[in-house]
């Protein structure tokens, strides 16, 4: 266990323990400690929505325990104590915050905002702590009481289930990152950066020469592996220096391009080196959905799917491959996007250009179950979970699959999952004919093994380099490219998801930069991670 820490961990873990029958429990045990209300048991339970007075009652007896640091006592005005009291506790003990002032905002029905003003003291050091959160009175469903809704960011805005608070000298030493040519990257600026630079804190803040300093940070259980969220710094360390694959131009250029999209993602690299150049997010959840997203990646998966056909020999860039309306394989019936005419006589690299799927689905009988596969892995790189980035990252996944799934992983659906980075990834291998891991701090910092591959045999580079810039000069990507300068290529996709609008995908290059960008219910590929590309690939390296 982590120096300092008592344990107080809440989360799914006590969830399977409450319920009805764990609010009733508990709450026999307040009554008889005066918190139930009493009344001899015969009381009806009252139903319905808390009123007005009982907000106010609920969140008061709440707030006064929590700034007396009595956390069992505030937790009995929950709806999960089990889960509130250690979190509550810890908020005192382990976080070490004491002169607790709760100031509750006006009411909006049974949501009560409130401000809390405490002060953090560790080892001789204080600093003043301030910030918003709010909570929720519900009714108990079987004492009827009006009880706060728990949730661990009622205690602070920035705690999930199983997160805790801390106070104590930091795990790792702080480090100031820095780009390629040695600007300074902070959160602040590239906000996106944020979980990017804990990470790289956690791993290589030893290495980078720096010494700890006293914080109070947000810890996250030890299964996620994810680095502590530092909230306040109460003595500051001697940060070390650690320089990064990033470009600060090119990750300017991202965060103001994802800006635009909600719940989008893009990544830049560089095809010579494998060079992480940018990576940024726009999400609610914060996720660095860059590195980690795992959703199917429609018609850029075609990239793969093409060097496949190649490689097999079943076809050239301008050899047949046909565009029907429609195309079925073992009894499921493939379409394209509306508005695609079909052509009979069209070549792969006029199917690979307009992003017709039933061309591809056509070739499916005539690949092993296993060929997308082993493209994929031998190839690129993909599906064997040993890339190492420098932080956490997935490797795609292109599982051989029967049935449906067989015809649908060759449009990039199905069983297919991708990242941004790995779709990045897949373009710079198909504009140099070589697999580079990517990466984000070099290899030398660490020695850490890079993963390897065979890349492309020179042909089929080629063809795959020339479909790509028909695509974005005269195919579905050359609205969006157009005025993009240099040699550029690119590929765009959209991938249905449980009948939502679809997902928007689109990855392109320009001379030695490539990226990949994937916006959650964006639509086609040109209407939302399309410009998103465009914008970093104009910024470069």
């Amino acid at each position: 266990m982590r120096k300092g820490v008592k344990g107080a961990v809440i989360g799914s873990v006590f969830a399977v323990m409450v319920g009805g029958a764990g609010y009733g429990a508990f709450n026999i045990v307040s009554a008889l400690n005066g918190d139930g209300g009493g009344g001899g048991g015969t009381e009806t339970v009252k139903t319905g929505p808390p009123g007005e007075d009982e907000v106010a009652r609920t969140t008061r007896e709440f707030f006064a325990a929590w700034e007396k640091g009595q956390g069992p006592a505030a937790a009995s005005y929950t709806n999960n104590a089990e889960a509130a009291g250690p979190l509550l506790t810890a908020f005192g003990e382990d976080a070490h915050l004491t002169d607790v002032k709760i100031t509750p905002g006006a009411a909006k029905g049974t949501t009560v905002p409130f401000t809390v003003r405490a002060t953090v003291s560790y080892g001789g050091r204080s600093k003043p702590l301030a910030y918003e959160s709010r909570l929720t009175v519900v009714r108990g469903v079987t004492t009827g009481r009006a009880l706060v809704d728990w949730e661990p960011s009622v205690v602070h805005p920035a705690l999930k289930d199983g997160d805790t608070l801390v106070t104590e000298e930091a795990a790792s030493p702080p480090v100031e990152a820095v780009d390629r040519d040695g600007a300074v990257l902070d959160a602040g600026k590239y906000p996106s950066l944020g979980p990017i630079l804990d990470e790289l804190r956690k791993r290589y803040g030893d290495k980078a020469g720096g010494t700890p300093g006293v914080e109070l940070v947000v810890r996250h259980p030890e299964e996620t592996g994810a680095a502590d969220t530092s909230l306040l710094t109460l003595a500051e360390g001697r940060p070390g220096r650690l320089r990064t694959t990033l470009s600060a131009t090119a990750q300017a250029a991202a965060e103001k391009a994802v800006r635009r999209y909600a719940e989008s993602s893009v990544v830049a690299v560089k095809p010579s080196t494998g060079e992480v150049l940018a990576v940024a997010n726009n999400r609610a959840d914060g996720w660095n959905a860059a590195f980690l997203g795992r959703v199917a990646p429609g018609s850029t998966m075609k990239i793969v799917s093409a060097a496949t056909l190649i490689d097999n020999g079943l076809t050239t860039m301008n050899g047949p491959a046909p565009c029907p309306d429609t195309a079925m394989w073992e009894s499921q019936t493939f379409g394209n996007l509306p508005g695609l005419r079909p052509d009979p006589d069209a070549t792969l690299a006029e199917s690979f250009a307009r992003s017709c799927n039933t061309a591809f689905i056509k070739f499916a009988d005539e690949l092993e179950t296993d060929s997308l596969t082993r493209e994929a892995d031998e190839r690129f790189g993909l599906g064997r979970d040993d890339w190492q980035v420098g932080v956490p990252s997935f490797d795609g996944s292109v599982p051989a699959s029967g049935g449906p799934d067989r015809a649908a992983g060759l449009i990039g659906q199905g069983q297919v999952q991708m990242s941004p980075l790995n779709m990045a990834s897949v373009i710079a291998t198909a504009k140099t004919g070589t697999f580079r891991q990517p990466v984000i701090v070099p290899q030398s910092l660490d020695g850490r093994e890079l993963a390897t591959a065979r890349g492309l045999p020179p042909g089929t580079a080629e063809q795959l380099r020339a479909m790509m810039n028909r695509t974005a000069t005269s195919g579905t990507a050359a609205e969006v490219m157009a005025g993009v300068p240099g040699g550029i290529g690119a590929k765009t996709g959209s991938a249905e998801v449980d009948g939502a609008k679809a997902n928007s995908w689109f990855t392109g290059y320009r001379d030695d930069v490539a990226a990949a960008a994937m916006v959650q219910q964006g639509g086609r590929g040109g209407d939302a991670a399309g410009p998103i590309v465009a914008s970093v690939l104009r910024a470069g390296g």
